[in-house]
């Protein structure tokens, strides 16, 4: 996570590099980046996921779970990648990104859950807070914590997250592996595309 007792600063800029990546990959002005020497946080290794939402609805999400590359970098690949990659959704068009809202998530580092069955996982989760890792063999999955806004029951959060691993919801075997994070996130405003909200 970046160090700063400034977020919302912090999180203003993130927002404002996610977009003008996209602007330069659809071909599209944009106000450029204004980074300058104190912002050395942007060269530290981070984890994000990039969100768009168009008319309150998704319109793409791509992210990383680990921090293998500095902050800037993973953000400008995740904004492309979720405006441009995401198999979910046909590529953004240059049309549309007025009416497109960015959402930059910063990640903390996976903590491994301890468990000895599925109901010990779901007394264990934390409904808001919890972003989740599912891991079994082949199968991966994970939902940021704002997923639970549409599933807040830790049951039918958890089930779900199986689907999404490719298994079935009712699935459970000792050979499953949870880990946690939490995030940091922005969302641009309705009225100034770039102001950010840390929440």
């Amino acid at each position: 996570m970046i160090r700063s007792t400034d977020q919302d600063e912090q999180g203003k800029v993130l927002l404002k590099i996610a977009r003008d990546a996209i602007c330069r990959a659809l071909h599209v002005p944009c106000d450029p980046v204004k980074t300058d020497a104190g912002m050395d946080w942007l060269q530290q290794p981070g984890a994000t996921f990039v969100t768009l939402t168009r008319y309150g609805q998704l319109r793409g999400c791509i992210g990383s779970l680990e921090a293998s590359n500095p902050l800037i970098e993973n953000v400008r690949n995740n904004a492309v990648a979720a405006a441009l990659r995401d198999p979910r959704f046909s590529p953004l068009s240059a049309d549309e990104l007025d009416s497109v809202h960015v959402e930059v998530s910063l990640l903390s580092r996976q903590q491994p859950v301890s468990f000895t069955s599925e109901t010990d996982v779901l007394t264990q989760l934390r409904p808001g807070i919890d972003g989740v890792v599912l891991e079994y063999g082949q199968h991966r999955s994970t939902f940021l914590p704002q997923v639970w806004e549409m599933l807040p029951e830790p049951g039918q959060f958890l089930a779900k997250l199986k689907a999404k691993a490719y298994l079935p919801e009712d699935f459970w075997d000792e050979g499953i592996r949870l880990s946690r994070y939490t995030v940091s996130k922005w969302h641009e405003m309705d009225d100034t595309k770039g102001e950010g909200t840390n929440g």
